[in-house]
């Protein structure tokens, strides 16, 4: 296990626009192309993609005619036409159904899509739910890289530590078995370490993920060994309910969180 001694340095979070109610609880985002985004909300919303330009403005609205949103926690790509929806929020560790939905935007036709279905298990859980103190099986972030997904969980266990777990599985339909490959220690206040989403550059050499408050950058890792090399915490000195980040064509962070009573419900941009 990996503990975090990494450096801090201070943001300049820039709020671009106000997303549409329709997206209040949005819960991932990500970019296929300059000046557009792809979004998703979570759990007890649609089955619907949602494009829309940096300044809120909905493009298109896409329905995933195949697939329910039981818990969509983060949206990837794999930086040409395809968009992955991670299905696996799993908040009392329990889920058996956790899956991930492979969506080629070159086939959407009338504002729907059909998706392709990949469906996975973590190696080391064995029971559903686990004892309250093991409870770390619940997914809000994960990106895809060189043909594999990574998965970050959100801890959840009775005696939080801050530890994030990463898992490994390959981006191919049916089902898989997602691995254990690292784990790592964010912070150890329970209320702003926990991970809500990550994404990697699109040169493969810069991770992120994302809390209420911060941010922690890696880099200079070793091929996919995301906590081998040096980890940076960014605070964003703004907490909300931050959900969603990815890496835009341009190199900028861009991030969003839930709208709740009088706050959030925005598009960020963050210059690392």
């Amino acid at each position: 296990m990996i503990s975090c001694g990494q450096s801090s340095e201070v943001s300049g979070l820039k709020r671009l626009s106000k997303l549409s109610k329709l997206l209040s609880e949005s819960s991932g985002i990500t970019q296929l192309k300059l000046n557009t985004f792809w979004l998703i909300n979570d759990s007890g919303n649609s089955n619907e993609l949602f494009q829309i330009d940096a300044s809120g403005t909905i493009i298109q609205v896409v329905a995933v005619t195949n697939a329910f949103n039981i818990d969509w926690e983060d949206l990837a790509s794999d930086g040409d036409s395809r968009l992955f929806i991670g299905d696996f929020g799993n908040n009392h560790n329990d889920r058996k159904d956790l899956a991930i939905y492979s969506v080629d935007t070159k086939d959407i036709k009338n504002n729907r899509v059909k998706a392709s279905k990949i469906s996975f298990f973590y190696e080391d859980q064995h029971q559903f739910p686990p004892k309250k103190k093991k409870r770390n099986y619940d997914v809000e972030a994960f990106f895809y890289h060189n043909e594999h997904f990574y998965l970050f969980t959100k801890n959840r266990s009775s005696d939080f530590d801050g530890t994030t777990k990463l898992y490994c599985l390959p981006a191919i339909p049916g089902s898989q078995k997602a691995k254990l490959v690292g784990s790592f220690k964010t912070c150890v206040n329970e209320k702003k370490c926990k991970v809500t989403a990550a994404d990697i550059n699109h040169q493969g050499n810069k991770a992120v993920l994302l809390m209420h408050d911060k941010l922690l950058v890696f880099s200079e890792f070793s091929v996919d060994d995301f906590f081998s090399g040096k980890v940076k915490e960014v605070k964003l000195h703004h907490n909300s309910q931050k959900e969603a980040v990815c890496f835009g064509l341009d190199g900028k962070l861009y991030i969003t969180d839930e709208h709740i009573k009088k706050t959030g419900g925005n598009l960020y941009q963050l210059s690392l």
